[in-house]
């Protein structure tokens, strides 16, 4: 390549390399090596498979099949794992170099896309939310009308009631009326104005974690990762309380059912972080992590709706709620999760978007 090519490809943000016609590395530019990780100096004349890991292992397969055929083809979102604890998504082209331009060859693009396709899933977890909420207000005023309606004409029938025996039928109805009018006050989540003050995001974690131990016992055990330079955030300290703890006793539930469960709070510091379609200069992120079974594979795209559960005496609001308390605070919660690892992650900016500056 000359001097002027070079220039070109090393400044480019997507990471670009050129394999021979023998599938050896002949050139990565500095997106490459930042990516993976290591310097060219060190991996130029090692082969596409070596360094490229896709699924299947069909890596020498495809680019012999660019190679034969001189046709470019792109593989959208494919998961490049790059070490055991390191997968990104990428969307990955190769494009054949004939001889005329040079000598035979392939150029093989790498642009990562992780970032996008986390915005686009809190959006996407936002919006969901947005529906949620106008759906369960609809559906609250549609029940709680005929809800009164009913309570009140049993308690009318009751006291033209002679009979105790009778009398225990319209208390029934009076009872499930309140169970169903304080189920559907759950779903809805508070109604009152928040509370704001500045607290320290890591004595709430301690209290909830305090609570869950007193629930659970020896069956749980902790490990915490706390960032100190975290600074106090502007919360409704019940609210927030209330959003971990739900989040904390689903992880509780499912460490016990595993031989050395255990669950990891974590705390970091963001920079320049987009929530959604907004960006914070600095957001906080708490990660409660376990080692339990997982969320069930038909549930992950749906663990914050409303009444999804995997638990069989669950009513599934908790996560729900979660979610809804944590977007008061312009925050989200997001989860990830495979067996033996799950993580629900917690996002605050410490500049509450949502409360009016004097």
């Amino acid at each position: 390549m000359s001097n002027y090519t070079t220039r070109i490809l090393d400044n480019l943000n997507t990471v670009t390399l050129l394999f021979d016609s023998n599938l050896k590395l002949r050139y990565m530019n500095p997106a490459g090596e930042a990516l993976f990780q290591v310097s060219a100096r060190h991996v130029v004349g090692q082969s596409a498979a070596a360094l490229i890991h896709c699924p299947g292992g069909l890596v020498k397969t495809n680019l012999k099949r660019a190679l034969t055929s001189g046709r470019p083809f792109t593989e959208r979102e494919m998961s490049l794992p790059l070490s055991e604890d390191r997968v990104v998504t990428v969307d990955c082209t190769v494009i054949p170099l004939s001889p005329r331009e040079g000598e035979s060859g392939l150029l093989v693009e790498l642009q990562q896309i992780d970032r996008q396709l986390r915005i686009s899933r809190e959006e996407q977890l936002i919006s969901q939310q947005d529906a949620t909420r106008d759906l369960l207000r609809g559906l609250a005023h549609e029940i709680k009308n005929p809800l009164g309606g009913l309570r009140g004409a049993a308690q009318l029938l009751e006291q033209e009631l002679e009979g105790a025996a009778l009398r225990e039928y319209t208390q029934i109805i009076i009872n499930e009326a309140d169970r169903l009018q304080s189920l559907v006050d759950s779903m809805l989540g508070p109604n009152k104005l928040p509370r704001l003050a500045n607290v320290n995001i890591h004595t709430l974690l301690e209290r909830v974690r305090n609570l869950v131990t007193a629930e659970f016992g020896s069956e749980v055990q902790f490990g915490r990762d706390y960032d100190p330079s975290i600074p106090e955030l502007l919360l409704d300290s019940d609210r927030i309380i209330q959003a971990l703890l739900n989040i904390m006793r689903n992880a509780a539930r499912a460490v016990v059912a595993v031989a050395n469960g255990e669950i990891v709070l974590r705390t970091r510091i963001l920079r320049q972080f987009t929530i959604g379609h907004r960006r914070h200069r600095l957001v906080v992120q708490i990660v409660i992590e376990d080692n339990g079974p997982g969320v069930p594979k038909e549930i992950r795209e749906k663990v914050f709706y409303p009444m999804v559960t995997a638990s069989d005496d669950g009513m599934g609001l908790g996560l729900s709620i979660a979610q809804s308390l944590i977007n008061m605070h312009g925050g989200l919660v997001e989860c990830e999760s495979r067996p033996g690892k799950t993580e629900f992650t917690v996002l605050l900016p410490v500049e509450n978007p949502n409360v009016k500056k004097s």
